[in-house]
């Protein structure tokens, strides 16, 4: 077997390629060294996560010669994660508890691979304190800080008073052991309102409450303890001072086995929803040279403080007008947020990770480490942000991503007509630019978020678009509560443009005629997906009316036939006819529109899903929802769905079932919980009435707008 060492991998992957037998001896000569000066060698790592973090990782891996193995759900059989890896071992069935989160099968699994070390990646078991004391038992390298800090930094009280110990400034708040409501009252008075109550365990805003006035706190109190016990198993909170629209900014450090630490600069991630990040920008808009070299030397002392090995992220809230910052959290791991400092100082800092691990010395030193031009990273998740941000599974049935480049980067583990799945994570993938500066690197984000178009399920790109709009954000205005104090205009009323109604009519005419020539040929249609009910050649209709709507409004395409592939046409009824000509052609697994409207051609890119047509323009996608026909709609009248009739808002599946067949409830009432993608969601009675029938049960797995219960009055 070929060993290999971190540090030396450049050298040994050069060898063969050395122009004279001279230098090839040289290279030879300073790999032995290296694996001499560290005594440590990693040839094989198993990498105990899945999707973009795990392909993320492998692809480091394979880059320094290193062998990976990968674990998998048995959902995650086809998943890129697995077919990334040299090899690549079943754990268990889909649920994590049962699988990406079985420590047990984990270690059986590195050690019947022979693998030397084991990387958690992020979430999972990569901040387990009991995962990293096993592993060291096990005689296998952990790809992480000591299990001493993880478990330091994991209880917020705790870590806390050690970063007041040791000279980081912590916002006040009460941080001790009784957890009773009338100390936890009385310290709340004495902080004053507002207030935040937060669990001592965990993170991603679970068991986190903010609370206005004194009348509020008890309540906000037992459903923080609830929802932290669920989540984490232990319901301790701290209270801490409310700092009014603060600003959320890390530091990204490292640490070595020898001493070593240094900061790689910061980030933003004030764009948050449900306490959790959407958008991540490197470095802080508005940051001056001695803040940035203030947060960097604390964020060190914070790492030393704990004797922290191994990549690592020290939080800071930060009020936006004067720019004083407290110590919030340390992640003791590599964070989603990443590739932006990557980017930023040209560094991979995964491959940082593996030689540390090895027991390397840090590659460099800190006045080493430049920063240069600005960083985003766009979060894409499957979720409906109109509708709450409720995540949803489903088909990835048209994907197409950016082209990569050096300005450019599309990090995923996703791929066309994989399934996004309702036991994991929403994130399907992070787009991370660069740009000379902050404004070059918002105009290229928007330009790519463009190019990045997903049919099959909902996804946050047009809402992230909006938001790169906004003013506030462009001037690098931001905080933690900048998308609900600006919902308004970040979520505007959705007016389609008259080209684009005509765009939308004339491409169902080409599907249409595809279809058709399709069935004459009498041969297997590569455009299935997208086939109508009939097989003629209705373009040659001489009047006729397209129904569309968007946002629960209806518009109306009226087309007059005029000659072989001419049209004329006008919206609502209103307004001017106009000439339009269109082709519609398949280009890299995509369909193509190319549409002249009074002689201006635009292009689409244009995918037919049922009864929704999507447009992805040079600007935003459109959707369109095709009326059925008149009849349908008549009929359709006469069987709306009552109030009595309860649907789930999202796929997911069933944790609890509150009622029973027979039971009286009122408005309001908790009917089931429903979880997807680490999200609960409590369905409520929307009336008073009796329960006609329950259609599910703990572990049914439903769809979105399925029935689940039905009420009588």
């Amino acid at each position: 077997m070929k060993f290999v060492n971190l540090e030396g991998a450049f050298v040994l992957r050069n060898y063969a390629a050395g122009k004279n037998r001279q230098s090839k001896i040289q290279c030879y000569i300073t790999s032995i060294i290296i694996f001499i000066k560290h005594n440590c060698f990693i040839s094989q790592i198993l990498i105990a996560n899945r999707g973009e973090i795990a392909c993320r990782i492998s692809r480091t891996a394979k880059r320094l010669g290193i062998k990976t193995v990968a674990v998998y759900s048995d959902v995650d059989r086809n998943a890129m994660h697995v077919d990334l890896a040299d090899e690549a071992y079943c754990i268990g069935p889909a649920q994590s508890s049962q699988s990406y989160l079985r420590q047990d099968k984990i270690i059986s699994v590195a050690k019947q691979a022979k693998c030397q070390a084991i990387h958690p990646g992020y979430g999972f078991l990569s901040e387990n304190v009991e995962f990293a004391e096993l592993c060291q038992k096990e005689n296998i390298i952990f790809i992480g800080p000591p299990a001493s800090a993880i478990r330091d930094m994991g209880i917020k009280n705790k870590s806390k008073e050690i970063m007041a110990k040791a000279g980081v400034p912590v916002i006040p708040g009460y941080h001790g052991d009784d957890q009773s409501n009338e100390t936890l009252l009385s310290e709340a008075k004495k902080i004053g309102f507002p207030l935040m109550i937060k669990a001592i365990r965990g993170g991603g805003g679970k068991g986190m409450r903010i609370v206005s006035n004194e009348n509020e706190f008890l309540n906000a109190l037992e459903s923080a303890r609830t929802e932290s016990r669920k989540a984490f198993g232990d319901s301790a909170v701290l209270l801490e001072q409310c700092v009014d629209k603060p600003r959320h900014v890390e530091v990204q450090i490292f640490a070595d086995k020898h001493g070593n630490a240094v900061y790689l600069f910061e980030r933003d991630c004030s764009i948050q929803r449900r306490h959790q990040k959407v958008i991540e920008e490197a470095p802080a808009p508005g940051i001056s040279q001695e803040l940035r070299l203030e947060l960097g030397e604390t964020a060190v002392r914070a790492a030393k403080a704990v004797g922290y090995i191994g990549a690592g992220t020290v939080e800071f809230i930060m009020d936006r007008t004067n720019h004083k910052f407290h110590f919030m959290e340390m992640n003791t791991r590599l964070q989603v947020e990443h590739p932006v400092t990557e980017v930023i100082t040209g560094l991979d800092l995964v491959e940082w990770q593996l030689k540390v691990a090895a027991g390397g010395v840090l590659p460099l030193k800190q006045e080493k480490i430049h920063l240069r031009g600005h960083a985003f990273e766009a979060r894409i998740y499957a979720e409906t942000p109109r509708n709450n941000f409720l995540p949803g599974a489903g088909n990835l049935f048209y994907l197409r991503t950016p082209e990569t480049s050096e300005t450019v980067r599309v990090e995923t583990g996703v791929k066309q007509n994989d399934d996004v799945l309702v036991h994991y994570d929403p994130m399907i993938a992070k787009l991370v630019v660069w740009g000379s500066d902050r404004n070059e690197a918002l105009r290229i984000l928007r330009s790519k978020l463009c190019e990045y178009n997903v049919t099959g399920l909902d996804t946050n790109i047009e809402f992230i678009k909006d938001l790169c709009l906004h003013p506030d954000f462009q001037n690098g205005e931001v905080h933690t509560g900048f998308i609900a104090e600006n919902s308004k205009k970040l979520f505007p009323d959705l007016r389609v443009p008259n080209e684009t109604l005509i765009q939308g009519a004339i491409a169902l005419i080409l599907y249409e005629e595809m279809n058709a020539l399709s069935i004459s040929l009498k041969t297997n249609n590569p455009f299935s997906p997208f086939a109508t009910e009939t097989g003629l050649r209705l373009n040659h209709v001489l009047n006729r009316t397209f129904n569309f709507s968007v946002d629960n409004k209806n518009m109306e395409v009226n087309v007059k036939y005029i000659e072989p592939e001419v049209f004329s046409m006008r919206t609502n009824n209103i307004g001017p006819w106009r000439r339009v000509i269109g082709t519609l052609k398949k280009i890299n697994n995509a369909l193509e529109l190319n549409t002249e409207i009074d002689g201006v051609i635009t292009r689409a890119r244009v995918t037919k899903l049922g009864n929704r047509l999507h447009l992805f323009t040079n600007t935003r996608e459109w959707q369109l929802n095709i009326a059925n026909p008149k009849f349908l709609s008549e009929l359709a009248k006469n069987v709306e769905l009552q109030p009595s009739a309860v649907v789930s808002p999202m796929s997911g599946i069933i944790d609890k079932v509150f009622v029973k067949r027979g039971d009286k409830i009122v408005q309001g009432d908790a009917l089931v919980v429903i979880v997807a993608m680490k999200m609960e969601h409590l369905v409520k009675a929307p009336v008073d009435g009796i329960v006609e029938d329950v259609f599910c049960t703990v572990g049914d797995k439903v769809s979105k707008d399925e029935l689940v219960v039905k009420l009588s009055e």
